[in-house]
């Protein structure tokens, strides 16, 4: 790896790590603006993802060698961390090349004494090989530290799944998944979008979440006409389930509470062959009309994206307004840790209490504007029970009018109904089941 390449890594994790910015959107900014070559493409992705995942691990390793006393600057923390991971991690290039490049930043970044101390520690863990982690007694402080995930979060998962969910779930974190896309089929079948990728040397398999998925296990999809035209969507399998599940009509009229970035909804839209009315919100106006043109580039026009806050949708829209209501809250992303590691590092647990009173605000004030015997689906890109299960509980409680629709387990995928995750409240996808993000949902039944 050149010298440029390591020293765009070390600035993209600093991002990531100063800013609270998602890495696959700074990711992907970086790649689209310097136009880079696939080869360096992968392992930027590799190292800055890899580096992310076990920042934990990386640290444990590295403690027996960082003075207590003086804390180096972030910088040199973070170039220690991306060095140790290939080191520990990747066969790609020898230890004593990482070691090198990683002084010669050092001299150009800091001085004489940094470059020695990134030497220095480097190779002692070069030298010394890394602790055994097996022999950490406590099981909470062992995943935490083997998987990288913080001990509030293990203990938490530990409370709620039991020991052997929750380090399959906390393994499954480290692993990249595969990209999935969704055809528009008002443009493109299926098979001849399969085809298409095929001919550009594209592996490809069928989706069994979606008609319309399609799983890439190599290629990028980024780079191809096929996506830039609007024939695809990237889309998640599991967030595909969501609209396959709602039930829609061509003729019905649909409301989307909180539809950024808008891979719901406009996969709604092309169920209803891009028929009825879909109202689409979202808090931010930015975002709205990224929906909207989201929207233009899939040639959607039965989608109209607006501002407003989901709880106050009521001084909108009248009473039993919708035959269909998506509210896909706004929650901890704890599903999503795959795709975007840094979540478990910036989440606490307060953040998951503050997020289900909001969920639970957001179902009572949509929950008039459902007619009756209309369906309301709820959903989330996370695994955590409080904002899942306990805000379905909550929601039923105070709205005698609603009930989950049994009818919903009925029309599962045959693949999920003896899932680990099905409840009375609903679904809970694990990212360790199906080689998806976890996630949850559920459809309410307005008696």
């Amino acid at each position: 790896m050149k010298n440029k390449l390591r020293e765009t890594i070390l600035d993209l994790l600093l991002r990531i790590e100063s800013d609270s910015g998602f890495s696959h959107l700074i990711i992907d900014q970086e790649i689209r603006t310097n136009q880079l070559p696939d080869r360096d493409v992968s392992l930027l992705t590799e190292v800055v993802y890899g580096t992310l995942q076990r920042k934990l691990t990386l640290d444990y390793y590295l403690e027996p060698y960082m003075n207590s006393n003086k804390k180096p600057k972030p910088w040199v923390t973070m170039l220690l961390r991306m060095s140790v991971y290939q080191m520990a991690f990747l066969d790609k290039v020898p230890d004593h090349a990482i070691i090198h490049e990683a002084v010669e930043i050092s001299k150009r970044r800091g001085h004489k004494g940094i470059a020695s101390l990134v030497n220095g520690v480097l190779r002692n863990v070069q030298r010394n090989g890394y602790p055994d982690t097996s022999k950490i007694d406590n099981v909470v402080k062992r995943l935490s530290i083997e998987t990288s995930h913080p001990e509030w979060l293990v203990d938490r998962w530990l409370n709620m799944y039991g020991i052997g969910t929750t380090e399959q779930m906390c393994k499954s974190n480290l692993a990249r998944k595969h990209t999935s896309i969704r055809v528009q089929p008002l443009k493109i079948t299926r098979d001849k979008a399969i085809r298409k990728l095929e001919e550009l040397d594209f592996d490809v398999e069928e989706s069994v979440f979606s008609s319309q998925g399609i799983v890439i296990t190599k290629g990028n999809i980024l780079k191809t006409d096929l996506f830039k035209e609007g024939f695809l969507t990237i889309q998640d399998q599991s967030s595909m389930l969501v609209a396959e599940m709602l039930d829609v009509k061509h003729d019905m009229q649909v409301l989307d509470t909180c539809s950024a970035p808008g891979g719901k909804v406009t996969h709604v839209a092309e169920i209803m062959g891009n028929k009825g009315n879909i109202y689409a919100y979202d808090l931010h106006a930015k975002k709205a009309r990224q929906i909207n043109d989201r929207a233009e580039q899939l040639g959607l026009t039965n989608i109209e994206a607006n501002q407003a806050d989901a709880r106050t949708l009521q001084n909108v829209h009248e009473d039993e307004s919708f035959d269909r209501i998506l509210v896909d809250a706004p929650c901890s992303g704890l599903g999503v840790i795959r795709g975007k590691p840094e979540i478990k590092y910036n989440k606490e647990e307060s953040d998951i209490h503050n997020l289900a009173q909001i969920q639970v605000d957001i179902l009572a004030g949509v929950a008039p504007l459902l007619k009756k015997n209309g369906r309301l689906m709820y959903t989330t890109c996370t695994v955590d029970k409080e904002e899942n299960n306990e805000v379905v509980k909550k929601f039923l409680e105070k709205h005698s009018d609603y009930t989950v629709d049994q009818t919903f387990f009925d029309e599962l995928p045959q693949f999920l109904t003896n899932n680990e995750g099905i409840s009375k409240e609903g679904l809970q996808m694990f990212p360790h089941t199906h080689n998806t993000d976890g996630f949850f949902l559920t459809r309410l039944i307005k008696n």
